[in-house]
């Protein structure tokens, strides 16, 4: 049986990224033809290069129709951005071990930080065009907020001495795509050391024992 949080520590819900509004089943076959259509253009041409007209010529409809489906260009950002992440999620709720359930927490802990560096790695173009520009608003999208109710609870059922919340705050933050982009492109460094440095930032926040 799990324990209660400490006083003044909060539980984190553990949800999948919000789906959007439903829809009829037409609109919904156009919202999935248009996110096709802009998937495609941005692994061809950089999601940096995306635009409302593109897609709507990629996908054969009118400009309008796009902007009435995802209100302007960040909102077909974090559309493609929501379809990732859901892939993604997939595979650390409900996928295999060691990322996925059936591991030790402690585990678990080590495989999410490289299979994050690695799923981002596939798509960081997308996931820098649609990074929010509000500092505070960064921070409470739906995915980040998975991630850190993810990252929180397996903190807890390792046992960890820190504020679990907290400290997933921080593992987080290790993650972000732009700092990660500095330290391959800008610093040079090669992936397998930045994965390094996460294993060595998890077993610091972890007990002996779980480490």
């Amino acid at each position: 049986m799990t324990s209660p949080p400490p006083p003044g520590r909060t539980e984190l819900p553990l949800t999948p990224v919000e789906a959007p509004e439903r829809l009829r089943a037409d609109a919904a076959r156009n919202r999935a033809r248009l996110l096709e259509a802009a998937a495609r253009l941005a692994a061809e041409h950089g999601a940096a290069n995306l635009t409302m007209e593109a897609v709507a010529c990629a996908a054969q409809v009118g400009k309008g129709t796009v902007f009435r489906r995802f209100g302007d260009r960040s909102g077909l950002l974090l559309a493609l951005l929501d379809r990732e992440e859901e892939r993604f999620q997939a595979a650390f709720m409900t996928g295999p071990a060691p990322l996925g359930p059936g591991a030790p927490a402690a585990e678990r802990l080590h495989a999410f930080g490289p299979a994050v560096l690695r799923h981002e790695d596939d798509h960081r173009d997308l996931y820098l065009a649609a990074a929010q520009p509000d500092p505070v608003r960064r921070h409470t999208v739906p995915a980040r907020r998975v991630r850190l109710a993810h990252l929180a609870a397996l903190l807890r059922e390792a046992g960890t001495d820190a504020d679990p919340e907290l400290a997933a705050q921080t593992l987080l933050g290790y993650l972000d795509p732009g700092l990660v982009r500095h330290l391959l492109s800008g610093r040079g460094m090669p992936l397998s050391r930045v994965e390094a440095g996460w294993h060595d930032l998890v077993a610091r926040m972890l007990p002996a024992e779980a480490r």
